[in-house]
């Protein structure tokens, strides 16, 4: 698949796959599952960081292969690992289900939400209001928003849906163009997407170049390709308020050592 296609690609997959789901579980069996539901805000105040002088917060992700990277770990676990970041100072946590192109799976949250306590992002590309419904069923605290993938008015709206439905959506950005869109829309929780998921090129200097247009009370996240102290040092410097890693968890050895040695840094230790 040609970088270009990608979103559209991927767009189209999940259309055909949340119109089976909605054949399978209609939206109204969705609803009678909620049950009650804490207002929006439990992610957006876990990854707050609260002044310069915190610690930045980390959004630790769970995820099994990406279009860009390939196959990551084929094996991982999500439970275990949804364990392993709460043990070790994740502030939140954020589970890749998309199955087609990341190989991910919706029952992920079934299966973390009753073993971790921390709040959960689940980090799909919602292209229909019935993925807020089915995530907020399923458990999850927040749900992504891809601005490279909705125009203003559908980001609009789904913002306004995830809150009614006790979710917290992370709109994610690449351009000041969809930066700019996002807030219009009423996003206060902003992901920084250091990769292009037009290309899938990693511009590791956009966070520095974006962050200083993001008003304080919005919450702004640094995602992508984050993966060594230094680089969260730097992130310290900002008014960047959390991060998200993945990657470097799943092809890492040893995560439980790896994430101690990147929440030290985050809270400013060697």
């Amino acid at each position: 698949m040609s970088a270009g296609t990608f979103l559209a690609r991927i767009a189209d997959d999940r259309r055909r796959r949340v119109a089976e789901m909605k054949l399978a579980t209609p939206s109204h069996l969705l609803r009678a599952r909620l049950g009650p539901r804490e207002p929006a805000g439990r992610l957006e105040r876990a990854l707050r960081r609260g002044g310069p002088g915190g610690a930045l917060k980390l959004l630790c992700e769970v995820k099994r292969a990406s279009p860009s990277q390939g196959m990551l770990n084929e094996h991982v676990d999500p439970v275990a690992m949804a364990r392993l970041f709460q043990a070790g100072g994740a502030a939140a946590i954020s589970l890749v289900t998309e199955p087609d192109h990341f190989l991910g799976s919706l029952q992920w949250m079934n299966e973390v939400r009753p073993e971790v306590s921390l709040p959960l992002l689940l980090k799909d590309f919602v292209i229909d209001s019935y993925q807020l419904l089915d995530a907020a069923a399923r458990g999850a605290d927040g749900v992504l928003l891809l601005a490279a993938l909705l125009s203003e008015t559908e980001m609009q709206r789904l913002i306004g849906e995830a809150r009614q439905l006790g979710l917290d959506p992370l709109a994610e950005v690449h351009t000041v163009e969809e930066l700019h869109a996002a807030l219009r829309a009423g996003a206060t929780l902003v992901g920084i997407n250091h990769r292009n998921l037009r290309t899938f090129e990693l511009d590791m200097s956009l966070s520095a170049r974006l962050l200083p247009l993001i008003p304080s009370a919005v919450t702004a996240v640094a995602e992508s390709g984050l993966s060594a102290p230094a680089e969260l040092a730097r992130l310290r410097a900002t008014r960047c308020d959390a991060v998200l890693m993945g990657e470097v968890f799943a092809t890492s050895a040893n995560p439980a050592a790896k994430l101690s040695e990147l929440a030290t840094a985050a809270r400013g230790g060697a």
